[in-house]
């Protein structure tokens, strides 16, 4: 018999707000609809493991999943060629629509038939979120009932949902997030009221003005640190006609993340080093390897002169296109003198490793080990931050 289809809520972890959007998983799949369809469930907490269908033009995506962080479509240091062959995991992109305010604008994403032609990655997912945590942040003092005020590259920008739908509709992306009205934790309960009370109002009329297909929308969740307008928030957001730190999101149901951690990590010369599964490494070898070089636990940083000479890859057991081709040594050289290529291989490395975690977690999640996982990945943190003095300085 067919299994009967179950409403299930697939949820983004988008800076301080939550987007929410309601999809039907159970038996068949439709390639022409998006789904979303719980595989596995924690024992212990909310944690899950789902898969994301788009549509029937690349596989079906494994959550919980990292948003690759972009720049009009592209990632920042890596080129379209590269990105095929970065992870099995790298095919969703987070776009943000303000970065078509200006060039190009709308009418020439029109021109072209949306974000996928102007990239030519039709094998890539789109979301297009409003808000680009490095770019394009949201401004609360600035938005008012007109539309939400953003500080952008080309100065403060207020975008209303007839300005982001234009975009919206010229991009056709695979999934979009409505308009927010997003506040800070320190605002006042009746700042975090109107918050809530304008992001319904342009929710309503971002639907209304959608020409993409409306189960492919989704709803912000905001409200600040109010749980009583959160919560508010959340149902009434689940009424519309919408489509609806990593460990402890995942541990409360989160299905997707975006995060800019991988980016901010490259331009800061560092490259994550943080052991992905269970025994892997102690807190003392880590420690040793990473002493005085101005690293951690997490990532080392390879503009050290400790690594002028050092011919070993990132990381033994990685399997990316930098640690296979590259070492250190090459890779501190480009850093100091400045080349771009530092760069690319570096973000090459971070994403990979990154995703790399997302499947670690899944794997805990399938096993009914994420609460051990979770666990010891945050005791080997702890251990790390008490080691005494003398141990911490440790030289290889």
């Amino acid at each position: 018999e067919e299994e009967e289809e179950e409403e299930v809520c697939f949820v983004v972890e988008w800076g301080a707000s939550l987007v929410v959007g309601e999809f039907f998983g159970g038996g068949g799949v439709a390639l022409e609809e998006m789904k979303f369809v719980v595989r596995a469930w924690s024992a212990t907490c909310q944690a899950r493991v789902g898969t994301l269908y788009l549509n029937g033009q690349f596989p079906p995506l494994e959550t919980p999943c990292l948003l690759l962080s972009t720049r009009k479509g592209l990632p920042h240091f890596i080129t379209a060629d590269l990105l095929d062959c970065l992870h099995a995991d790298a095919r969703l992109l987070q776009v943000s629509p303000l970065h078509f305010l200006d060039n190009p604008s709308s009418s020439t994403l029109t021109g072209v038939g949306g974000i996928h032609e102007l990239l030519s990655m039709p094998n890539y997912g789109v979301v297009a979120v409003a808000r680009d945590s490095l770019a394009c942040e949201a401004d609360a003092e600035g938005s008012s009932k007109l539309g939400a005020s953003f500080q952008t590259p080309y100065g403060r920008r207020l975008v209303d949902p007839v300005k982001y739908m234009n975009i919206i509709n010229a991009m056709q992306p695979d999934m979009w997030v409505s308009l927010p009205d997003e506040v800070p934790a320190w605002v006042s309960h009746k700042r975090n009221k109107l918050s809530v009370d304008r992001t319904l109002q342009w929710l309503d009329h971002c639907l209304s003005l959608q020409s993409v297909d409306g189960r492919n929308a989704l709803g912000c969740v905001v409200g600040g640190v109010s749980i009583e307008e959160r919560r508010r928030s959340s149902q009434e957001t689940a009424k519309r006609d919408v489509g609806e730190e990593v460990l402890e999101a995942v541990s409360a149901g989160i299905d997707a993340f975006d995060s800019t951690y991988p980016y901010i990590l490259t331009m800061g010369g560092y490259a994550m080093t943080f052991p992905l599964h269970i025994k892997e490494a102690t807190a003392h070898n880590i420690l040793s390897e990473n002493a005085n070089t101005g690293a951690d636990s997490t990532k080392i940083n390879l503009r050290s002169v400790s690594y002028r000479y050092d011919a070993s890859p990132i990381l033994d057991s990685c399997r990316c296109y930098s640690c296979q081709k590259h070492h250190k040594a090459y890779i501190h050289h480009l850093l100091n003198t400045h080349e771009m290529l530092a760069q690319t291989l570096l973000e090459i490395h971070n994403t990979h490793h990154y995703l790399n975690f997302f499947g670690a977690i899944r794997e805990a999640v399938v096993g009914n080990f994420f609460t051990a996982y979770k666990r010891w990945f945050l005791n080997l943190r702890r251990e790390i931050q008490h080691m005494p003095a003398a141990v911490s300085q440790l030289v290889p």
